[in-house]
């Protein structure tokens, strides 16, 4: 264990995250959930056991603790927390300090059951709760030159809803949270209602649609033109591509077919080279044992599905969910809303001072998308910077107590 005695877990409705205070990366990101597969006896599968090779993803049952953004199951939790502690961090909860990341609002009920989670089954000896908003803005003042503004904006798009948080002097002004119920669990389903209407049905591979998301999904930058060229066949769409479905013998996972053509969309006018970067993590998401000459070359007839508009139509939810008939505001709308409930001399400083932080805002052109909502909501005279999560990976930052 870490001499520093502290573990950071930053627990989330989809994946928990942790490690040790005083390192810049987390030790172990797992499934925030147990799963078992319908077509076999196996037992429950706990966090880190579903991202196995060997693990059968197929039609896969999930219990999660949390719904809805909070803790509902908090014996779920302790398995959980039970593997990552003591199996992947190996640790010592009686002679170890915890700091434990929170969604914002959480009811007293659900904070009470947390602390006997804490104190009573894991036997920590200290706890220190924080709300992600408040951390992020920890972490980005710190890289800010000093006597630099000491209040932003957080716009966190996580599993069960996505907020705006403005956040001064390190603490989050809850008055002024502004959350969408749209988070990357919404974007899943939504994903999957496409998929199994248009190709074949899938209403039931959480974990393989999930997968396919994060591979394939992008932001467009001018839906209207996206739309036309979506309609086009063969190599004229350069949208379209393929994922193949995991056969449980040769593949236990599924995997995009061919990466070249995924990345065809690149050379449209306004692909940009923070484009570039999200698709890189496609490769690094594929199995490394095999060569993507033999995935060009997979027979036929095996179990696959192509995408072509639903790749920005599925994050087109978060900036127009009204053209879906889900009455509420857009991101954009959401981020003005919260930036216009503070003190008028807040608002120019938060405007310059956005940051994106959760999953889905590693959409390939994500930030672009969302300053071009917001530049016709912001008066003139205001600046609009948005900074994104440092190396297109999912921002992590561990303190010490």
């Amino acid at each position: 264990m870490a001499s520093s005695g502290v573990v950071v877990l930053d627990n989330g409705g989809g994946l928990c995250k942790a490690g040790f205070g005083g390192e810049r990366d987390p030790a172990a990101v797992v499934p925030n959930c147990l799963g078992r597969s319908s077509s076999s006896n196996r037992k429950w599968l706990v966090a880190d056991q579903l991202l196995a090779p060997d693990a059968d993803v197929t039609s896969v049952s999930l219990r999660r603790p949390f719904d809805r953004g909070y803790l509902v199951n908090p014996e779920l939790e302790r398995e959980v927390w039970e593997r990552l502690l003591r199996s992947l961090l190996r640790v010592d909860p009686s002679s170890s300090s915890l700091l434990l990341v929170e969604p914002l609002f959480s009811p007293p009920a659900v904070q009470r059951a947390t602390d006997e989670l804490v104190f009573e089954d894991l036997g920590f000896r200290a706890l220190c709760v924080a709300d992600s908003p408040a951390l992020v803005h920890l972490y980005e003042a710190s890289r800010r030159p000093p006597g630099g503004a000491q209040c932003s904006l957080v716009v966190d798009c996580g599993f069960s809803f996505t907020h705006a948080a403005p956040v001064v002097d390190n603490f989050t002004l809850n008055y002024g949270v502004r959350r969408l119920d749209l988070g990357g669990k919404a974007l899943t389903n939504y994903l999957k209602e496409l998929v199994s209407y248009r190709s074949v049905n899938l209403m039931d591979e959480t974990l393989i649609i999930d997968d396919a998301k994060e591979k394939l999904c992008l932001v467009s930058l001018g839906i209207p033109r996206d739309l036309r060229l979506a309609r086009r066949s063969g190599k004229d769409n350069p949208f379209r591509c393929t994922y193949v479905l995991p056969d449980g013998i040769t593949h236990t996972k599924g995997y995009v077919k061919d990466l070249e053509e995924a990345r065809r969309y690149l050379s449209l006018p306004d692909g940009s080279s923070t484009a570039q970067c999200g698709l890189k993590e496609v490769i690094e998401f594929q199995d490394d044992t095999e060569k993507l000459e033999d995935r060009r070359k997979i027979d036929l007839t095996k179990n696959e599905f192509n995408l072509t508009n639903e790749r920005f139509l599925v994050p087109e939810m978060l900036f127009r969910p009204a053209d879906l008939g889900m009455n509420q505001a857009g991101l954009a709308e959401c981020i003005v809303r919260a930036v216009s409930s503070c003190h008028p001399h807040l608002r120019p400083v938060l405007f310059e001072s956005i940051i994106l932080t959760g999953g889905s805002t590693l959409f390939p052109r994500f930030a672009e998308r969302l300053e071009r909502e917001l530049r016709p909501l912001v008066p003139d005279n205001y600046q609009v910077k948005i900074t994104t999560q440092e190396e297109c990976m999912e921002g992590w930052v561990a303190f010490g107590i």
